[in-house]
């Protein structure tokens, strides 16, 4: 099977692991480790919403579940070094937050299912 292609380049993707780091509101960080598509051209990471809440919803539950549901925003990646320092709670949010590698920017895409669609013009 094919790897799916990258949205912006139309280039093969890889899946790989990155340690997210994500911004719950109010002022709640959680650290994920999370397989996603990854294309080395457009140096785009690509997460699936369904599968990133999915996570963050079991993460939130033990430790903060009245969380669960908030507005959030991936904000960037760490090195596997310091996320596994801030999983294991050897580092401070601060420090976490020293050594965030921020995102350049967040896009959100769309996908459309494949199949037949009338025309623009004949949509209701």
């Amino acid at each position: 099977m094919p790897s799916p292609s990258a949205p912006r380049c139309e280039g093969k993707t890889k899946v790989r692991k990155f340690p997210l780091v994500v911004h719950v509101e109010p002022q709640q960080m959680v650290l994920l480790n999370k397989s996603c598509r990854y294309c080395e051209t457009c140096d785009l990471i690509i997460a699936k919403q369904s599968e990133l809440e999915g996570l963050l919803m079991a993460s939130l539950e033990q430790a903060n579940p009245e969380l669960i549901g908030n507005e959030y925003l991936v904000v960037g990646v760490l090195e596997r070094k310091d996320w596994r320092a801030g999983h294991e709670g050897k580092v401070t949010a601060r420090e976490i937050i020293d050594r965030l590698l921020v995102f350049a920017e967040v896009l959100d895409f769309e996908v459309e299912p494949g199949g037949w669609y009338l025309p623009e013009d004949q949509r209701q």
